[in-house]
């Protein structure tokens, strides 16, 4: 029988076990978990007979998708490993897998349920995106289908508005940080609205937008932003938190842009109408007018005096032919009463004259040529008549007669 050292037998176990077990898979349930300060992981999975210690080194922690919990069923890959001075095992790990579900569903799954508790996709967050835009931020892949896209749909439905393309990685390793990078930048250029995303693909392709970093500057943002990611059947973490989703990028310019076929339209329905106001206002006025035309007829002084003199001249028509008739009938008269006939008719021309000439004071106080008598005229003020003892020193008033209009403000005021 031959003898060993202990080291000796542990160096012979660890190139057994690390030899025999190499890239291999197992299936348990995480017994306990402790991620460490310094980015590695330290777990243990068991079933019901047994228990293994495992350890994920830093640069493989790094590349999972998702964390690990307590009570999770997972497939690990990696291989068995010894440490010799203490005569120790653990299986070290290189990779994690959830069991039957894919490691990217569950860390979807696992950060949408995060920046739920942390209120990322509550409605009272949702910024409205504005009616009229004139500046537009594109965070998107330069040289990408997607970019080519939108700017056509730009161009053909409203291309007055200003657009700036903030270029940027879509995919791949480094994506995440600097689509949230390019998400802040945008955010300083005082755009109305900002719209991330790229063209379909694969969800490996996809995942930068399901990105923790990503969903971070999408919530800090103060300017309205639409995520649209892929295709229509795509549904990323960007889109929750975003304040509008768009189901590819073409769509998203068409939700947020007018069509200017449909504006142009509109100016012409509305030109229409407010024509149409304008010659309904402008009928409204001319029958106004027409109307106070009417009245300042019927009311106007030189038909009074025309009416008057027409008056006038009836009654004097009827007073000559009266006499006429008197002188005819009075050379009929017999003598007798030749006498009292003259008497009649003297007073009957005195009563007639009297009528004339009372005809004749009203007409001249009708009309506005004699209103005013010689070295007189209206005082005036704040609009009505007024006489000189209700002036005041340094009021103003207005003296007119029928020829001159003077405004005048009182110096001083001299008692008679």
């Amino acid at each position: 029988m031959q003898m060993m050292t202990v080291s000796s037998l542990n160096t012979k176990i660890k190139s057994l076990l690390e030899a025999t077990f190499m890239h291999i898979l197992v299936e348990g349930e995480v017994a306990s978990v402790t991620y460490h300060t310094s980015g590695h992981l330290y777990f243990s999975i068991k079933d019901d007979k047994s228990a293994i210690r495992c350890v994920m080194w830093r640069s493989s922690v790094s590349r999972m998708k998702f964390r690990i919990e307590k009570g999770m069923r997972v497939v690990v890959e990696g291989s068995v490993s010894v440490y010799t001075p203490r005569g120790e095992y653990q299986f070290q790990t290189v990779k994690i897998e959830p069991y039957g579900q894919g490691a990217l569903a569950l860390a979807f799954e696992q950060l949408k349920e995060k920046l739920k508790a942390k209120g990322y996709f509550d409605t009272h967050h949702k910024k409205p995106i504005p009616k009229q835009i004139r500046k537009i931020a594109l965070v998107t892949a330069k040289e990408s289908a997607a970019l080519h896209d939108m700017l056509k749909v730009i161009e053909k439905r409203w291309p007055l508005v200003e657009v700036i393309v903030v270029d940027t990685l879509v995919q791949g390793e480094s994506a995440a940080a600097q689509i949230a990078h390019a998400l802040r930048y945008a955010d300083r250029l005082g755009a109305d609205v900002v719209i991330v995303g790229r063209g379909g693909g694969s969800t490996e392709d996809l995942w930068a937008f399901n990105e923790e970093p990503v969903a971070d500057a999408i919530f800090a943002m103060h300017t309205p932003v639409v995520s649209a990611v892929g295709h229509e059947v795509d549904v990323l973490i960007s889109d929750y938190v975003a304040d509008l989703r768009a189901p590819t990028p073409s769509a998203a310019i068409e939700m947020v842009l007018p069509d200017r076929n449909e504006q142009l339209y509109l100016l012409d329905e509305l030109l229409g109408r407010v024509t149409e106001a304008i010659q309904q206002r402008i009928k409204h006025k001319e029958l106004l007018l027409q109307h106070s035309e009417t009245l300042l007829m019927q009311h106007a002084p030189f038909k009074k005096l025309k009416e008057l003199h027409n008056t006038f001249r009836r009654i004097e028509d009827e007073f000559t032919r009266t006499v006429r008739y008197k002188i005819e009938q009075y050379a009929l008269l017999p003598r007798q009463f030749k006498q009292q006939l003259s008497q009649s008719m003297a007073f009957m021309l005195k009563n007639k004259a009297q009528q004339a000439e009372y005809l004749y004071e009203k007409m001249k106080l009708s009309d506005p040529t004699l209103q005013y008598k010689p070295g007189w005229a209206q005082v005036s003020k704040g609009g009505r008549a007024v006489t000189l003892n209700m002036i005041q020193k340094d009021d103003r008033f207005t003296v007119e007669d029928e020829y001159v209009r003077i405004d005048a403000v009182c110096i001083e005021i001299k008692k008679k």
